[in-house]
């Protein structure tokens, strides 16, 4: 009998494998969150196939999300980034980036961690939802309405309420699998 996946995954092998082993799992660690924050954001208009295609470039170009390194990128290193075809080559995207580390770092401080004061939009508790279909799925909630609207008034950058949407899908703050996908059960499951 085959393996039911989210109608999503099935577009290529990557997109699989990112389905089967990273989408929806509850994500608590700083940098893996920043480092969906900043994908997220340049994914913003384009296919998040696109965004898993140069996530190594990504990874190489901003020094595997370290956003101590990132928020002190100068206009010289932003001009590198912008020539570099490994990346999405936005230089709003790429500001963005930088922008959103130094901001990062402050929540860093004030909180004591991005984890904390991200997951404080889903009560610190994964959100599973029962949808049937992808087409049911919604693009935003009241979540992640309220996380954009946090997200906005610190200043960050492509942080609108669809791509926190997409973050919280990402990191496991909802469980978006459909209830036919193998996936749906395991991450209901799933224990830190």
């Amino acid at each position: 009998m085959p393996i039911m996946r989210c109608q999503w995954a099935c577009a290529s092998p990557l997109e699989q494998e990112y389905h089967d082993t990273e989408w929806g799992v509850p994500l608590h660690d700083d940098r893996k969150l920043f480092e969906f924050l900043i994908l997220e954001g340049a994914q913003a208009g384009l296919s998040w196939s696109t965004i898993l295609n140069k996530r190594e470039g990504y990874r190489a170009a901003f020094d595997d999300f370290d956003a101590l390194k990132i928020a002190a990128y100068d206009d010289n290193k932003i001009q590198k980034l912008l020539a570099n075809p490994a990346i999405v080559r936005n230089r709003l995207k790429v500001n963005a980036a930088v922008t959103n580390a130094r901001i990062y770092l402050e929540i860093m401080q004030q909180s004591g961690g991005f984890a904390e004061w991200v997951w404080q939009f889903v009560d610190g508790e994964p959100l599973h939802n029962h949808f049937h279909k992808t087409e049911d799925v919604p693009a935003n909630t009241p979540q992640s309405d309220l996380m954009a609207l946090e997200m906005k008034k610190r200043g960050f950058k492509f942080v609108g309420t669809t791509i926190c949407y997409a973050f919280m899908q990402a990191t496991g703050m909802v469980n978006d699998h459909t209830t036919d996908c193998f996936r749906y059960r395991e991450i209901v499951d799933f224990k830190q």
